[in-house]
């Protein structure tokens, strides 16, 4: 056994020392994570930066020289962990490419200056421009939406609106700053703005062009968009100042092809190989969301419900919620704070270890218990601002296992609501669902929660924990496929479809028990509305 490991390992370091890797690098809402791959897909080494979200003049963002500084610390976490575990420098790259949170705000000027702090996805400050959009589009237009700020920013006479020559969102911008190449992907382009088939929405994009033309603006909307491409096309190549900038000791060589950039959204159903119709995955972190790809288009517009594509333009109905993991990752930080101020030194992986189990040896119902995760506004049960709040009345069960349960619950809440939408009000069958993101890491407990918020089978991909950089580097192999006629969905085959784990069913007693939680829930939003008015 020790032999074939060592020749193993020799064969992947050879194939690090040759150039024949790729390279994906995620910007998630906490961490900036890279993952070199194999050919075959296999993970060979990973870096990571992590970093938060601010909340400035109401407004959520980062800013764009931490975004620089995170992505040249992210790869120098990736090149030591490659000299770690194989013995050799990291030169070169087969490929490579890069995705980010999906949605948002980045605005430059015609000197490529930025124009106004880049605005996340995390904001709901666009409910009038959604509002009129939705109904001028026929199009159930999310304020997350980079169209969705810039019209809001033109209802609100923002001086920056008439500067504009480019729009674009952080995965966007990132692989404009190393290639020079203003492209997107046609999952990420999805949400930014309709696309019809694999470019952008003409016939919607006129009836903007005409909503806004009275204001005189020096700009159509297809002049300040992306070029829209579809994987395995060619995005451009890495620049001698974006090695610079991805690099900056110097030892990484320019020339490197990129993919087109892709959302967190398209990387996770790469990640869990569901690009084919009725395939299904939930991506569940700081956000959630669940993707399915659908057969046919929806019988109406559904405010609740986003219409975005797969990497290669497949129609995907997708149920997203802001509020994810937030509450509950500050729950156990604080679990960590008692543990160190009564002597214990505990590892913050360990305390998720540890606790998570606890919440599948709660009550079904998490024993009367009220967990509220809204960090953020949440535009599906419509908050544009969140109070996280926790509750329960006198009887309830208060004990750890049920609020471990209740946190968990909570943050499936919003998405579960949306999925109604697709599932009830449209009669969508949803034969499995695949897990993705750090919900499901550390044993069985999320996919068994998940099933329970869902009612229907949960499976894993041996590689959810890799997250969206992994199904990044996936799509930058995709660009070097050997037959340019192979579909992603069958490239992908070859390399998830045998690793996809045994589906997890939750027992009837607890999907039940889901069912009575999220009815407290629902109602428990009444809460929700006194603190964001109380708490100013």
């Amino acid at each position: 056994m020790a032999t074939q490991d060592q020749a193993r390992l020799g064969a992947h370091a050879a194939l690090i020392r040759d150039g024949k890797t790729t390279l994906g690098i995620e910007f998630g809402s906490t961490r900036i994570k890279g993952s070199l791959i194999a050919p075959d897909g296999t993970p060979l080494a990973s870096g990571s930066f992590g970093w938060e979200n601010r909340l400035e003049d109401g407004v959520w963002t980062y800013h764009l020289d931490e975004v620089h500084a995170g992505l040249a610390a992210c790869f120098a976490s990736l090149v030591s962990d490659v000299q770690a575990r194989f013995g050799v420098a990291l030169g070169t790259v087969a490929a490579m490419g890069v995705s980010g949170m999906m949605h948002g705000y980045v605005v430059l000027d015609a000197d490529n200056q930025q124009l106004v702090p880049f605005r996340t996805w995390r904001n709901n400050l666009n409910g009038q421009a959604c509002a009129e959009l939705t109904a001028l589009l026929d199009f159930a237009m999310p304020q997350r939406w980079s169209v969705a700020h810039l019209y809001q920013s033109v209802l609100e006479r923002q001086p920056h609106v008439a500067q504009v020559r480019y729009l674009t969102t952080l995965a966007g911008y990132v692989h404009w700053a190393l290639t020079g190449e203003k492209v997107m992907g046609v999952g990420e382009a999805s949400g930014m703005f309709p696309v019809d088939g694999l470019d952008w929405d003409a016939a919607r994009m006129a009836r903007f062009d005409a909503l806004v033309a009275p204001r005189g603006f020096p700009w159509r909307l297809r002049d300040i968009l992306p070029r829209v491409l579809t994987a395995g096309d060619a995005a451009g190549r890495l620049t001698p100042q974006g090695a610079k900038l991805l690099d900056p000791t110097g030892r990484l060589a320019p020339g490197i092809p990129f993919c087109p950039p892709e959302g967190d959204a398209g990387t996770g159903m790469v990640a869990t190989n569901c690009v084919r119709p009725r395939t299904g995955n939930v991506s569940a972190g700081t956000s959630v969301f669940a993707m399915v790809v659908l057969e046919r288009k929806l019988s109406r517009v559904h405010e609740q419900l986003d219409i975005v594509t797969t990497p290669d333009g497949k129609v995907v109905a997708m149920a997203h919620s802001n509020n994810g993991s937030s509450d509950f990752d500050a729950w156990i930080h604080l679990f960590g704070q008692v543990a160190k101020a009564l002597g214990a030194e505990t590892k913050l992986e360990d305390l998720y270890a540890r606790l998570l189990p606890l919440a599948l040896q709660g009550d079904p119902d998490a024993g009367g218990l009220l967990s509220i995760n809204y960090v953020s506004g949440e535009h599906v049960t419509g908050f544009t601002e969140g109070r996280p709040l926790f509750a329960r009345k006198p009887e309830s069960v208060f004990t750890i296992e049920n609020f471990i349960r209740a946190m968990l619950f909570a943050s499936l809440c919003a998405m579960r609501t949306g999925m109604d939408v697709l599932t009830v009000g449209e009669g969508v069958v949803i034969d499995e669902i695949r897990g993705h993101g750090g919900f499901f890491k550390g044993g069985d407990t999320g996919a068994r929660i998940m099933s329970a918020a869902l009612d229907v089978p949960v499976s894993l991909p041996a590689m959810a924990g890799e997250g969206g950089a992994w199904g990044m580097a996936l799509l930058a192999a995709y660009l070097l496929r050997e037959d340019a006629a192979q579909s992603l969905p069958d490239f992908l085959d070859a390399r998830i479809a045998g690793s996809i784990g045994k589906p997890v069913r939750a027992s009837q007693r607890d999907v039940e028990g889901f069912r009575q939680f999220f009815a407290r829930h629902k109602a428990g939003l009444a809460i929700e509305a006194a603190a964001v008015t109380a708490l100013r």
